[in-house]
C-alpha cells in the first residue's frame, strides 16, 4: 500500500532520515559503524547515550568510539535526578530510572541523534516519546538472554 492509503504519514525530515539511513546501509558494517555512517552523512556533529546504569562501561566505550570519530558526546545514565519511584507510581518504593529526565538533559545539550543503550522496557518508549532528536537503539535490554534477545526464537 502506497502513502495515499493513510494519508501524508511521512513529514520531510522523515525523508531526509530515510534517505540518509538508505545511503549509509552497509552489510560490511556493524550497528556501530552503521550508526556512525549514518550520522556523518547527516551532517550530525554531537550525538547522546542514554544508558542503564548496568550499561556504563559499554556507554564509555561508545563514547570513546564516537569521539575518536570526530563526534562531540554526550552521555547519561538512567538514574539522572534519583526520583523516588513513589512520585511516579504510588505506593511503590525504591529510586526509580528517569528516562523522561534522560531526554530532557540531552535535549538541553543540543543532542542531534540519541542512542539507547539498555533502557528497561516501559524506559525506552518514554524515552523515545520525549527525545527531541532521532532515537536509535543500540542494547536492548534483556536480562535472561544476556541481551540476545533473538535468543527468544531458538528452539531449546
Amino acid at each position: 500500500m502506497g502513502e495515499e492509503s493513510f494519508g501524508p504519514l511521512y513529514s520531510e525530515s522523515d525523508r531526509k532520515i530515510m534517505k540518509v539511513a538508505e545511503d549509509s546501509l552497509d552489510p560490511q558494517l556493524d550497528r556501530v559503524h552503521e550508526i556512525i555512517a549514518y550520522a556523518r552523512k547527516a551532517g550530525l556533529k554531537k550525538i547522546g547515550i542514554a544508558n542503564c546504569t548496568a550499561f556504563t562501561r559499554e556507554a564509555d566505550m561508545l563514547r570513546e568510539m564516537l569521539c575518536n570519530e570526530g563526534f562531540t558526546v554526550e552521555t547519561v545514565n538512567c538514574k539522572l535526578g534519583k526520583v523516588k519511584l513513589d512520585e511516579i507510581i504510588p505506593g511503590y518504593s525504591g529510586i526509580s530510572c528517569n528516562p523522561a529526565g534522560q531526554a530532557k538533559y540531552l535535549e538541553e545539550r543540543g543532542t542531534e541523534l540519541n542512542i539507547m543503550m539498555g533502557l528497561c522496557l516501559g524506559h525506552d518508549m518514554i524515552f523515545t516519546s520525549k527525545s527531541k532528536a532521532p532515537v536509535t537503539p543500540l542494547v536492548v535490554k534483556d536480562r535472561k538472554l544476556k541481551h540476545n534477545t533473538l535468543g527468544a526464537f531458538q528452539k531449546p
